[in-house]
């Protein structure tokens, strides 16, 4: 059984207490970690059982958020040792070595990022993303003037969280309500976006909200930029399976008392859509720069063409 740090992180991530790819990657690989260390199994089948139904419960949080599965497969992917403690030590060793990775990763894709934004850049951003403020952050460190227009994004409001924390880099702030986007571009140089999922073909898997802003960019000529990590990038599109997308509950959209006062209405709420690829200029990840057409040649190389699920119970 899942100790209760899995529990707990589990729910965190489900509720978004813990969001973005990233931190989300980052607190299951720990949770996993910590299922490891806390585990007084005997017997090395009884562990990895372990770790299998404590990887379950953070699996089935979030479907859309690849990042998640991803630090699964790293942490579980053939497991060496043929002891507890063998086993033990090589899951603390996988866990501690991925979250360094991920500390790191970010920091080379906000440098390399930055080298898209020039001085006097307007850029307009969509939901939250650590990454897209990475890139940011490392312009605003080399000297140049970056002003942002930020969507609210509803029905959660994520575009808040990235006014602060674009104000508390010193980034002068406009935010506008989500359906003003079209009016605005005009006055945007980069469409800054960040990712949960990126296929195969080079779609993008974001908030709700990025395919539109995405067309309308395109539209007025635009640019639009994915910042990325790799741990983003969806090995099992290349064999074919789709990207679910979550629905989320109704209650984010409409209130109780709302839905009564209005009478019988069905509401709808997927927190993603599919941006295609021809509406993305460019991906920037930890690894370079991208056309969306080219992500399935550094989705080979990291991952081969096998999509494996660690965390599922032997046949």
């Amino acid at each position: 059984m899942p100790i209760e740090e899995v529990e707990e992180t589990a729910e965190a991530i489900e509720t978004m207490e813990i969001r973005g790819a990233a931190t989300i990657a980052g607190a299951a690989a720990a949770a996993l970690g910590s299922q490891a260390a806390a585990s007084e199994a005997t017997d090395p089948e009884a562990f990895e059982a372990e770790l299998r139904a404590a990887a379950r419960t953070l699996y089935q949080t979030r479907p859309t958020a690849v990042s998640l599965p991803n630090a699964l497969r790293f942490v579980l992917q053939d497991l060496e040792g043929s002891t507890v403690e063998e086993l033990r030590d090589t899951v603390l060793t996988r866990t501690q070595k991925f979250r360094a990775d991920l500390e790191h990763a970010q920091e080379r894709l906000g440098r390399i990022g930055a080298n898209r934004l020039r001085d006097g850049d307007v850029i307009m951003t969509h939901c939250h993303s650590t990454d897209a403020l990475a890139t940011v952050e490392h312009a605003v460190d080399a000297g140049k003037d970056i002003e942002a227009i930020v969507k609210e994004t509803r029905p959660r409001n994520q575009g808040h969280i990235t006014a602060q924390r674009l104000r508390e880099l010193g980034v002068p702030v406009t935010l506008i309500v989500d359906s003003a986007a079209h009016r605005y571009l005009n006055d945007v140089d980069h469409v800054l976006v960040g990712a949960d999922s990126i296929a195969a073909d080079g779609s993008v898997i974001n908030k709700i909200g990025t395919s539109g802003l995405a067309v309308n960019a395109r539209d007025r000529g635009t640019p639009i930029v994915v910042a990325a990590q790799t741990i983003k990038l969806h090995p099992g599109t290349l064999t074919g399976h789709t990207v679910e997308i979550e629905m989320r509950a109704e209650s984010e959209v409409i209130s109780k008392a709302d839905r009564e006062k209005i009478g019988e209405i069905t509401v709808k709420n997927p927190a993603f859509d599919v941006t295609p690829p021809r509406h993305v200029d460019a991906i920037i990840t930890e690894r370079g720069q991208y056309p969306p057409e080219s992500i399935v040649s550094l989705m080979r190389e990291l991952y081969g063409d096998v999509d494996e699920e660690p965390w599922a119970e032997p046949n």
